[in-house]
């Protein structure tokens, strides 16, 4: 980042950043297209786009209204309408109790959080920034008492610090940052692990819980498995390549079967700035994955984000860490058998045959959507055999072919074209380049793949798609009848005999995204889903113990849909398919994060992500919103605090199942 940088948003997630993926592979786009144009235009859920076409969007509008109490849905709640103003919006019967704010005390000896006095040291004794993935760990199997664990992807320094805007002719620049606001930055990335109990219906954090601890950007790592050691992730700091400080842009993630919590490194290139020789050995490595782009100011102070000086430094990001929640002084571990690349998510089941299968999605454009099995098996009467299960096992990338299969290809060395001859002289090459891998072997290209989540219910597994504008005109027909998906899709795998390790299977589109009202959109929900119930941009998703989906949204907005994000109810089953409720909504400028259930479906977890963070598109406001002029105030609405991302705990009034 430099002073003419005004922000960095969740969209640094690749959202207007040219492809980094130029090889010829097909497109899920044309693969979409190929398959349903065979199978016929009226099929399935499909058939809303030809009615949207024939039927004025009113008497669309008007019918869905009329069915939707009447549609068969495994929900039930009274919907939100959706909208956009300062405060966050839940369904009626429900409360909505903010939970953990960026700059609670999570340590009872923490101080209190003062935004015009902050500090490194109290930052890494208080909840990080921007909450993302949500995960809960039960204590003694209670869904009363717990340890929640979250995750911290970036900050908004823009809205954190006093004084760093300037504004010129109603434009925001930022002044440069100081090595103490970096500081603070470091200590607000990461995670927290704090634990939480339910008192008279309430969830309270308990300060002096024995496993409460923060990981940020700064905690010593341990790099396992293949890629453990190697002369890449060599530093002058670590002449091992096995020991590594901190994690960074941690988005989703996954709690395990065993009991520990995976957190995964994603936009990892806006970190490291500097510059390589462009014959450099690692050059057209990190140009696959945008390194480096800059975005923080950290190589300012910190040679190891300067990759002039530190060239194997981002080598030892882009992982899935391993975090042991029930030892605080345990050191975490990138596990580097699961892939480098954008990681999204880490959302695991456990196999019938007793192997547990992690599904990844590499959040960019034209990316792959990925899965690890591992070689051993879960034991669930052991959990210290199962702790290092990490480390073995095979990582495949997936090939959507038209006809509805898929094609789970292993990354394995030595097999197809992953040979020395390719540039691959070991299994730790493939994982360090894990996309130009899944280039060789002609994985499917798709649209921004972020959470992917098994159904342990109904057997599938459910891949949310959140956009790809730079998709080209010419790969459109009536089944798919969109170029620059601006709204992304759903898409619902079946495994080969219910089997989660298979190497094949199958695939449907459950719905695409975007106003059923309009027809050239072509959205794909149900004709039972309301005009509030209709969303863009999916992106994180949670299966409750019922086997019902759920899905939260980044990238909803007054400009691009009316609406801010939110968390929608998606049935998947029986008549109502492809129909969505509106069940909560975020505040003007925020992403809605999470979600989690507890094991009992009594309490839903979300995390609303930089809420104020826009504002210039909204008519309520209408000019850019910075720390000392913000969009909302949201939670606090204390003049004298700024907006916190903050964790929100939903619960029936009077108890009782979410959504029954």
């Amino acid at each position: 980042m430099n002073d003419q940088t005004i922000f960095k948003t969740s969209q640094l997630e690749a959202a207007d950043a040219a492809p980094r993926n130029h090889t010829a592979n097909p497109t899920m786009g044309e693969l979409i297209s190929a398959r349903f144009s065979r199978r016929g235009f009226l099929q399935g859920s499909l058939a809303v786009s030809a009615i949207a076409a024939t039927v004025s969007p009113l008497a669309l509008l008007t019918a869905q209204d009329a069915r939707a109490e009447e549609s068969g849905s495994a929900f039930s709640f009274t919907e939100v309408e959706a909208g956009i103003d300062e405060a966050h919006h839940v369904a009626e019967g429900y409360d909505a109790d903010i939970l953990l704010r960026w700059g609670d005390a999570i340590f009872a000896d923490a101080p209190e959080f003062d935004p015009t006095a902050q500090t490194a040291a109290a930052q890494a004794r208080q909840f990080g920034y921007n909450n993302d993935y949500v995960g809960y760990i039960p204590l003694e199997g209670s869904s009363e008492h717990g340890l929640l664990v979250v995750n911290h992807e970036y900050t908004n320094p823009h809205l954190m610090f006093p004084g760093l805007v300037t504004l010129v002719e109603g434009e925001m620049t930022l002044n440069p940052l100081t090595k103490e606001q970096v500081d603070v930055e470091l200590m607000a990335h990461g995670g927290t692990i704090v634990e939480i109990r339910k008192v008279d219906g309430k969830w309270q954090v308990v300060k002096d819980g024995q496993y409460n601890r923060r990981i940020t950007a700064e905690t010593e790592m341990q790099l396992t498995g293949p890629a453990a050691g190697h002369d890449r992730l060599k530093t002058n700091a670590d002449a091992t390549g096995t020991k590594v400080f901190g994690t960074v842009n941690n988005c989703a993630g996954g709690v395990t079967p065993w009991g520990t919590y995976v957190m995964a490194e994603e936009n990892i290139h806006g970190y490291f700035a500097g510059e390589l020789p462009a014959d450099h050995p690692e050059a057209a490595n990190y140009d696959r994955l945008g390194i480096p782009e800059g975005s923080y100011e950290w190589a300012n102070f910190y040679d190891r984000f300067d990759v002039s000086k530190e060239p194997n430094e981002p080598n030892r990001f882009g992982y899935i860490v391993e975090v042991d929640v029930m030892d605080p002084n345990s050191v975490p571990k990138k596990r580097t058998a699961l892939g480098r690349f954008k990681h999204e998510g880490a959302e695991s089941i456990v196999n019938k045959d007793g192997r547990v299968v992690f599904y990844l999605g590499d959040d960019e454009r034209f990316d792959y959507v990925y899965k690890f099995v591992t070689a051993g098996k879960f034991n669930p009467d052991d959990r210290a055999a199962n702790m290092d299960l990490l480390d073995q096992g095979t990582l495949h990338v997936a090939k959507f072919a038209d006809d509805g299969t898929i094609q789970w290809l292993p990354l394995v060395h030595g097999e197809g074209t992953l040979t020395a001859e390719n540039g691959f002289a070991s299994q730790a090459d493939v994982i360090i380049e894990t996309r130009r891998a899944a280039d060789l072997l002609g994985a499917t290209k798709m649209d921004r793949p972020e959470d992917i989540q098994p159904n342990g219910v109904n057997g599938k597994v459910y891949v949310m798609l959140t956009n790809n504008t730079r998709r080209e005109p010419g790969q459109e027909d009536a089944a798919n009848p969109r170029a620059e998906n601006a709204f992304g899709h759903i898409i619902e795998i079946t495994e080969a005999d219910g089997d989660f390790a298979a190497a094949d299977g199958t695939w449907e589109i459950l719905l695409k995204c975007g106003d059923p009202s309009i027809a050239d959109v072509g959205a794909t929900f149900s004709t039972d889903t309301t005009v509030n119930g209709w969303f863009g941009m999916p992106d994180n998703c949670a299966v409750d113990s019922l086997g019902r989906l759920w899905v939260s949204t980044d990238g909803n907005s007054p400009s691009g849909t009316g609406r801010t994000d939110g968390l929608w109810a998606v049935d998947t089953e029986g008549p109502a398919r492809a129909t969505s409720k509106l069940f909560f909504r975020v505040p003007v400028g925020a992403e809605m994060c999470g979600p989690l259930f507890t094991p009992d479906d009594e309490t839903a977890f979300v995390a609303v992500q930089h809420p104020g963070d826009g504002g210039d598109d909204w008519e309520g406001f209408g000019r850019v919103s910075y720390y000392e002029d913000l969009s909302t105030r949201w939670p606090d609405f204390d003049d004298a605090m700024p907006v916190r991302p903050s964790v929100v705990a939903i619960t029936k009034q009077g108890g009782g199942k979410i959504a029954v």
